[in-house]
């Protein structure tokens, strides 16, 4: 019996490992700018080529599909926007030079938000991830915007995300995550799910932190571990990234049928 949980623990792990190129590749750059720095560009413009570099190496590897890359990108975009926003209010900052910052902004940093979203659409695909009983999509995509937002106006009005999180399990209480690992299926309360997520993020975060991928305010006179309140927003980061990844897979689910309900008309 041991060996055999054993065994499904090294498969997990394997997969684990294997859904994490991405950001792994990302934090390992880092390191080696950090240790070794390149010449010719800041280390901020080789973020940036690397980034790129390990893309389209993953596509042509087969490692991501094309759909993949272009939630990726999605992602991307979605992430930039709120870095060029908090990096304006404050929130942090990027105190390395680089030619391609906008408003003190990297063009890189958009790939860690994009890094999160390929964990969870290389876990769902290597895990064969299944929900049982997602909630409709007036409140996911309500939820998911209303957490968005509120990482914007938190400036100005009062912070909800102790609200939001209320709501969060409210809305998911009943949603549970399928995943299988070999020929086993395991069930997973999904909160559970977006805890996990959130605090390995964390982790991450701090070690980001301190291979000066960013910079927060109390940082500004060295290195200190990143606010256990940050884990909140990680988890509600998590939450938005998983519903926009589960929406669009819905919606993708949902085209062979209605190919197939066209081509019965058609007949």
């Amino acid at each position: 019996m041991s060996w055999k949980w054993g065994k499904q623990l090294l498969l997990f792990g394997y997969e684990e490992a294997m859904s994490c190129v991405f950001p792994a590749c990302i934090f390992l750059s880092l390191a080696l700018l950090k240790i070794a720095p390149l010449p010719g560009m800041p280390a901020y413009d080789w973020m940036l080529v690397i980034c790129i570099a390990v893309q389209i190496i993953m596509v042509r590897a087969g490692l991501e599909t094309i759909d993949e890359l272009k939630v990726i990108c999605v992602f991307h975009l979605i992430g930039l926007a709120l870095e060029l926003y908090k990096v304006h209010m404050g929130s942090w900052d990027y105190p390395q030079p680089g030619w391609t910052k906008i408003g003190g902004v990297p063009l890189y940093s958009g790939f860690m938000y994009a890094s999160v979203a390929s964990y969870i659409c290389q876990a769902w695909r290597r895990l064969h991830i299944r929900l049982d009983r997602w909630p409709s999509s007036v409140w996911t995509v309500t939820l998911g915007a209303a957490i968005y937002l509120n990482f914007m106006t938190h400036h100005f009005i009062p912070d909800l995300r102790w609200l939001l999180a209320a709501l969060l399990f409210v809305v998911f209480f009943r949603t549970a995550l399928y995943f299988k690992v070999g020929d086993i299926v395991y069930r997973m309360p999904l909160t559970l799910g977006f805890a996990l997520v959130g605090f390995f993020i964390w982790i991450a975060e701090n070690i980001g932190t301190w291979l000066g991928a960013w910079r927060y305010p109390h940082q500004q006179n060295g290195w200190s571990m990143v606010s256990w309140s940050k884990f909140s927003s990680w988890f509600l980061l998590v939450i938005v990234s998983f519903i926009i990844v589960a929406q669009l897979k819905h919606v993708k689910g949902l085209r062979p049928k209605k190919n197939a309900a066209d081509t019965s008309m058609r007949h």
